[in-house]
Order: C-alpha cells, then structure tokens, then sequence
C-alpha cells in the first residue's frame, strides 16, 4: 500500500504541458498568417517633399524609380514592359492593397507617368499614390 501511495502522489506533481505548446503554436501560426508584411522597392530613393503627404495603408504594389530611370519592384529591376505583369501578379497575392509610385527626385517625369499607366493597366484602379517626403 505504501508504493501505491507514493506513485499517486509522484503522478499529482507531473505537469503535462502538451495542451499549453498546442496553444502556443496556434498562436504563432495565428499570426503569421494574419500578420501584414511590409514590401520594399528594393532601391533607396530620395523622395521629393511635399506639404500635403499622407501616409498609406494596406500597400500591395510598391514600385520604385531611382535617379537612374530604372524601376524596381520587389527588389528586382524590371523593365517598363515588365510593369504590368508584375504588378498584376502582386495584386492576385492581395487584391485589395493600393499601390505606391516612389520616384527618385532626380527621375524624368516621363517614366514616372509610364509607370502610373502601367499601373493601372495592370488593374489598380482604386488608389495610386506617389510617395513623398513630409517637410
């Protein structure tokens, strides 16, 4: 009767933490799947101030013009041809984001409107921001 006792009492001190790590991990796979993951160009660009900036929200499309007229998107340089189809593909990733314009100051106004079409060829209609600095 003695052993019987101790290995009732041993068995009352063990903690299962099984159901806390099946916890954790819902947690965790939670919020890696509602978490928002912020997109970079892939360039520097010195932005040109503004007055009237306002910041955005929910971003799918991010695309750069540094001051060598070259775009990027997704840290990959792309072609002006390229625009379109790589823009169409991040909004099948979100289809609700907006998308933002980042254009050096020292780029040609030229490839900046080029851009802004093929943009909006690609389907964004919504919002098409061009990204500046505040003052």
């Amino acid at each position: 009767m003695l052993r019987q006792r101790r290995t009732s009492e041993e068995d009352e001190g063990d903690v299962n933490v099984t159901p806390l790590l099946d916890i954790v991990f819902i947690m965790l796979i939670f919020f890696i799947v509602t978490a928002t993951f912020i997109k970079e160009p892939g360039v520097t660009v010195q932005r040109p101030p503004a007055d009237s900036a306002v910041e955005q929200r929910l971003v799918s499309v991010l695309v750069a013009i540094d001051s060598d007229n070259r775009i990027w998107i997704n840290r990959n340089e792309t072609p002006l041809e390229g625009v379109r189809a790589a823009v169409e593909r991040l909004r099948r990733e979100n289809p609700r984001g907006s998308a933002v314009i980042q254009a050096d100051g020292n780029a040609e106004s030229e490839y900046l409107i080029e851009v802004l079409h093929q943009v909006r060829d690609a389907g964004v209609q919504e919002t098409i921001a061009v990204s500046t600095r505040r003052l």
